[in-house]
């Protein structure tokens, strides 16, 4: 068998489609090379959207990885369940999300927890759910750096409110947060310019701050496309979370980063509707559909099908005349965009020396889980 077909699993016939597949010895490779890409592990802060699963997050923490970011409290509550050290809420929570997350402070001890903030009016709210339960609460000061979308501009208004946040009962002020998002150009060098522009401002404050006689600020930058970059930078703390199990789209447009692909969705052939037609059970609830029809899924086993349309259920492609496609034959897909794709199913199936094994929960992909 080729080196090329690792994807290949043999019990197929007793895996049901469209399903997640999981590849855990690949997941290790990509954490394994993650951790040389960087000086000191400990500046490692891996985002968990990706993989929403406690197996996936212990591997990471049996490779020494010990603080974690995430976006949901359904995230935050499955890191806490695996018994991550440290976890960053990257979110400003509001109204009852603010609440559930002090339950999730009480609820799982041992997680040093920690959220954004980025106005006055939010901050005096979680100080004040501090004071009525007893309890601090540590954030971050969220910085927009281009993205606009969340944050407040690095300068002299960030610096109010990192002193009120200082000054406030109950914040335990730790630092800044940045996220660049909005960069992911595909040339390298056009991305190394871009990220180190984005920063700067950043670095500035800190400086800013060190002037006023206020500790040294934790600085938690970047995603995936900018996280080489960074990860060159001193005393900052970098978020990559796709890494975990790569995709197609990342795959194609950061070469210099060699990670595996590690999931896949497993599909079958369903029906032949017509000549030169075949129909594949992966319609856009089980492969994120926000791309164009033809970035959502590539078969590596069938790299020359062209879709023509996508419905719930199913995925129809054109394979030419006198194709050689069956009912019943499997096609083993890479998404484009792996992080959506995953939340589309509660369970990824593990795929060792060529055989299911067993399964990972995407605990995660829930809004709640108990809290």
């Amino acid at each position: 068998m080729l080196a090329t077909d690792w994807y290949i699993i043999d019990n197929v016939d007793e895996l049901d489609t469209p399903a997640l597949v999981v590849y855990p010895d690949r997941v290790q490779y990509n954490i394994n090379l993650l951790k040389t890409m960087i000086d000191d592990p400990s500046r490692l802060r891996p985002h968990v959207k990706t993989h929403k699963s406690i197996d996936a997050a212990g591997l990471m923490m049996q490779s020494g990885i010990k603080k974690f970011k995430c976006a949901t409290i359904a995230e935050a509550e499955m890191l806490g369940m695996a018994g991550a050290n440290d976890v960053l809420l990257a979110y400003q929570p509001t109204g009852p999300k603010l609440r559930r997350f002090v339950r999730l402070i009480s609820a799982y001890p041992q997680t040093a927890y920690s959220c954004l903030v980025d106005n006055t009016a939010t901050a005096n709210a979680i100080s004040k759910e501090a004071a009525d339960t007893g309890i601090n609460i540590s954030v971050y000061i969220d910085l927009n750096v281009g993205m606009n979308r969340t944050g407040i501009i690095p300068g002299e208004e960030a610096i109010a409110l990192y002193e009120l946040c200082a000054a406030l009962p109950g914040l335990v002020l730790k630092g800044l947060h940045a996220y660049d998002g909005h960069i992911h150009d595909a040339d390298y060098s056009i991305r190394k310019k871009r990220s180190l522009e984005s920063i700067k401002p950043v670095l500035k404050l800190v400086d800013d701050i060190l002037a006023k006689g206020y500790p040294n600020p934790k600085v938690i930058a970047g995603g995936s496309p900018t996280f080489p970059i960074l990860a060159k930078l001193k005393d900052i703390e970098v978020s990559p979370g796709t890494f975990a199990y790569w995709d197609r789209g990342y795959q194609q447009a950061f070469p210099e980063q060699a990670f595996q692909t590690a999931a896949l969705m497993v599909a079958r052939v369903v029906s032949l509707p017509d000549e030169g037609k075949i129909c594949i059970d992966l319609g856009h609830k089980s492969v994120s559909a926000e791309n164009e029809l033809n970035k959502r899924v590539y078969f590596l086993n069938a790299s020359e099908l062209k879709f023509t349309g996508q419905s719930e259920e199913h995925l129809v492609a054109d394979a030419g005349e006198g194709h050689h496609y069956k009912v019943g034959d499997i096609l083993y897909g890479l998404p484009h965009h792996i992080c959506p794709s995953v939340a589309l199913y509660e369970r990824a199936i593990t795929i060792e020396n060529k055989l299911v094994t067993g399964e990972w929960k995407t605990i995660a992909r829930d809004r709640k889980i108990t809290i």
